[in-house]
């Protein structure tokens, strides 16, 4: 069977994981001297807690090439085909962590690297559709055709409160020209090209709120569907509620935006993935 292998900015958790067979290669966030494996030796809780309260901005590293050939080299004894699916080249590095690892693998084994452009459950809602084509028996060769018509149906946007942590983390992307305006308003940003794009600007949460449950209701077809938070669990909750609507919540992944994609997007942010349905 074909291994799927991904990184922790796919904001899959640890039992959707488990379920489906996929390996999380975790990236590093820093705070001052201290090291954290983002959601391995940092909880999200922690993470966030830890930067509304603590005195230090965090900062973040992709995984060096040896990180993922561990994970390469141990499931090489299981399998001759690896699929690794990472986060947006644009964003990080990882991908280049992922294609060079091929290079450490000891035994032969066919590796196929996918830079899917996109982050969070942008990238995760595609890593899990990979996972269960694997599942179902499908080869490497049908599970990258899969990916590479599943990237153009992956929809994110994301609810920010505030642009201060994207601006001062660096990642902020086309979504520049918003800063001026960044202390009064609440931007909606999406992944464009691989990068942080600006989608619209709202006055406040509630609209917000409404934003991202209007983007989800315009989808006619939806094949999958994810909801994040990074602090407000409750208001994730609602917003699940108010979706089943319009794609059954019983369906609907949850997670919580992980600690190195929140040291760009801050407390507060909250995110909706559509994976649209392919047309017939």
């Amino acid at each position: 069977m074909v291994k799927i292998v991904t990184d922790s900015l796919s904001d899959i958790t640890s039992d959707i994981a488990q379920g489906l067979g996929i390996t999380v290669v975790p990236l590093t966030v820093f705070f001052g001297q201290e090291s954290f494996l983002d959601r391995i030796t940092m909880t999200t809780d922690e993470f966030y807690y830890k930067l509304t309260h603590g005195a230090t901005w965090p900062t973040t590293t992709q995984p060096p090439p040896g990180a993922f050939a561990d994970v390469y080299n141990k499931l090489v004894e299981e399998t001759d085909a690896i699929l690794a699916i990472t986060l947006s080249s644009k964003l990080s590095g990882t991908y280049g962590s992922a294609l060079n690892a091929k290079s450490l693998v000891k035994k032969k084994c066919r590796i196929e690297v996918i830079d899917s452009l996109t982050v969070a459950m942008g990238l995760g809602l595609i890593v899990i559709a990979a996972a269960k084509a694997a599942q179902a028996g499908a080869n490497l060769d049908e599970i990258v055709d899969l990916v590479h018509r599943a990237m153009p149906r992956s929809h994110l946007i994301a609810y920010f409160d505030t642009l201060k942590y994207l601006a001062k983390g660096g990642r902020i992307g086309k979504a520049q020209g918003l800063l001026g305006a960044m202390l009064s308003v609440k931007p909606i940003l999406t992944v464009k090209d691989g990068e942080m794009s600006p989608v619209t600007r709202l006055r406040s949460r509630a609209a917000g709120m409404d934003y991202l449950y209007n983007f989800v209701a315009g989808f006619p077809h939806i094949e999958e569907m994810a909801v994040e938070h990074a602090t407000t669990l409750d208001e994730a909750d609602r917003l699940v509620e108010r979706l089943n609507s319009v794609f059954p919540k019983e369906r609907i992944y949850r997670s919580t935006i992980s600690p190195v994609v929140g040291t760009y997007a801050g407390p507060g942010a909250m995110a909706v993935t559509v994976l649209e349905a392919a047309k017939k």
